[in-house]
């Protein structure tokens, strides 16, 4: 595998995610996790930075005018190189300190579909922030090494990572990359998703915080309720009242946002099955669907994939974490 990075090994590798930012060092594994959130001030004039990763985590929805918060990534890929660069600097620092002369070599995973524009626009900040010989590795190949799969063998695997940005579908033998299809939805999708719910049904205001909050419950009470019963305690604004407010909200409300959520990544795996070469086919339907990604977890998916395709789906172990998993085994190779 170090036959992709030519005479240099990487020193880093980077899972640079719509939500979360991970670095991993060879020898070490997994040595910075944090979200993937800048804040500057004076943005729009004389930018500089405020926060970073958690820091700026707790400032969402909470600046006054002269401060910023940005995300650099939506949907899996770059929307603002400054941004990138500046949380880049600041993982680095975290991690390196200030002595890095001429820059550590780095592997960064992206998703398959990141078009030429978006890999150098990555490429841009990467350098910017410091970072030496930057090589580019497929973010559902690296899921797949994290996740433990047979992807050496002559015989077809095949995963489905989603991330917060984006969902891969991929089928992977020999060591590569065969078939790929992507959505750029994620859990940031079905975040936005509830938001507009509660306005829209509920006239109840809430953040990006609190929504993916109410994911996160609405996740653990679903798996311990049954069918119709069950309610989560939402804090926002009334709209109606203009005032601060809790809300219980029944759990079956949300069954139909999240189902909507789910069946577009059905509707990739049905569309990457429809394309698959027959004995490719044939050793899916005897390994079945991996999923990995930190929204793998989401209520009712790995139920909907079984349902619609007929195939035994099982989670991998950690998935938030397989693309860094994978990274860091590939680094070690």
């Amino acid at each position: 595998m170090l036959s992709l990075f030519s005479c240099r090994q990487p020193e880093l590798a980077i899972d640079f995610g719509t939500a979360n930012l991970r670095l991993i060092r060879r020898d070490d594994g997994i040595v910075f996790e944090e979200p993937s959130l800048c804040c500057f001030a004076d943005f729009d004039s004389s930018p500089h930075l405020v926060a970073a990763g958690a820091a700026a985590a707790a400032m969402v929805d909470r600046t006054h005018s002269n401060l910023t918060v940005k995300r650099p990534l939506r949907r899996g890929v770059l929307q603002d190189i400054q941004a990138a660069t500046e949380l880049l600097r600041y993982a680095l620092l975290s991690v390196l300190g200030r002595q890095r002369a001429g820059g550590p070599s780095v592997m960064i995973a992206v998703p398959a579909d990141a078009t030429q524009a978006e890999r150098s626009a990555l490429m841009t900040a990467a350098r910017e922030a410091g970072l030496n010989s930057v090589r580019f590795i497929n973010e559902p190949y690296a899921a797949a090494v994290g996740a433990g799969l047979p992807i050496e063998k002559p015989c077809g695997t095949m995963i489905v990572e989603c991330g917060a940005g984006t969902t891969e579908a991929a089928v992977i033998s020999l060591g590569a990359l065969c078939l790929t299809r992507s959505r750029r939805i994620g859990g940031t999708s079905l975040d936005q998703a509830i938001t507009d719910y509660l306005h829209a049904r509920r006239k109840f205001l809430v953040g990006a915080l609190t929504a993916e909050r109410i994911k996160q419950d609405y996740g653990a009470e679903r798996d311990a309720a049954s069918q119709d019963e069950g309610t989560i305690t939402i804090k926002g604004r009334n709209l109606a009242s203009e005032r601060p407010e809790a809300l219980d909200l029944p759990l079956r409300e949300l069954d139909g946002v999240v189902e909507k959520h789910v069946m577009h990544i059905v509707d990739v795996i049905r569309e990457i099955l429809n394309i698959t070469p027959p004995e490719l086919s044939r050793d899916i339907h005897t390994g079945g669907i991996v999923l990995t990604g930190g929204s793998a977890v989401t209520p009712l998916l790995r139920r909907k994939i079984r349902e619609e395709t007929g195939l035994h789906v099982t989670i991998a172990d950690d998935p938030a974490r397989c693309v860094a998993t994978g990274l860091h085994r590939i680094m070690q190779a």
